[in-house]
């Protein structure tokens, strides 16, 4: 369970950058440090996320959280040279399909989230560095920290998440597995088909 609070923690760190703080070209870790706490106030106060509310949970997800992550990118480190294969259609869709099954995993994670805390090392970058690494942990009484380390693009739209790995973990290399057996096993449409099934039964228990 601890795990599952650190992913969507990875994700809430940067849930409340708008528009306006990117264009000011402030540091990532400023960006991320700066957000974490009004963000992680919103989850502990919110009394419609305390009580559980599934659709207020994905709510914040989708308007907070996404914004701030390059699926796209996402998607195509995690397919691998399927990726290169795929038509723009399917690509699209591995792209909305690898979205939404990350909206249910964050969205776990958020409502399991209650008075765990961020610690956050140092930048090591250059001024011109267009990729960097903002690495944190996340601390609970009574647990072992989990390193949760954010690997960050500069992008016309400001910066954004590629991955994050937890506790030494790359999501992205933990889906190119999966995606990898499955494109082998049934094709790039049968990893699509698997990915729609997969959300329909998230979808089915949040009901």
């Amino acid at each position: 369970m601890f795990y599952r609070i650190a992913m969507c923690i990875g994700a809430l760190s940067l849930a409340a950058i708008g528009p306006a703080v990117f264009a000011q070209e402030v540091a990532p870790d400023v960006l991320v440090k700066s957000v974490a706490t009004e963000v992680l106030e919103i989850v502990r106060s919110d009394k419609e996320i305390l009580a559980g509310n599934q659709k207020r949970i994905m709510d914040l997800a989708e308007e907070k959280v996404l914004p701030h992550f390059n699926f796209a990118r996402m998607t195509a480190l995690a397919m691998g040279p399927s990726w290169r294969r795929a038509t723009p259609d399917q690509q699209k869709r591995v792209v909305e399909q690898f979205r939404t099954l990350l909206v249910h995993t964050y969205s776990s994670g958020l409502a399991a989230y209650r008075n765990q805390t961020i610690d956050y090392k140092p930048l090591r970058s250059k001024p011109a560095d267009t990729e960097v690494i903002v690495r944190s942990e996340i601390r609970q009484s009574g647990a072992q920290a989990i390193p949760i380390d954010y690997n960050m693009e500069k992008t016309d739209g400001g910066w954004k998440v590629f991955d994050v790995a937890i506790g030494g973990v790359s999501l992205v290399t933990t889906y190119r597995e999966t995606f990898s057996q499955e494109v082998r096993a049934n094709g790039i449409d049968g990893l699509i088909n698997t990915l729609v099934d997969k959300n329909k039964q998230n979808a089915g228990t949040r009901k």
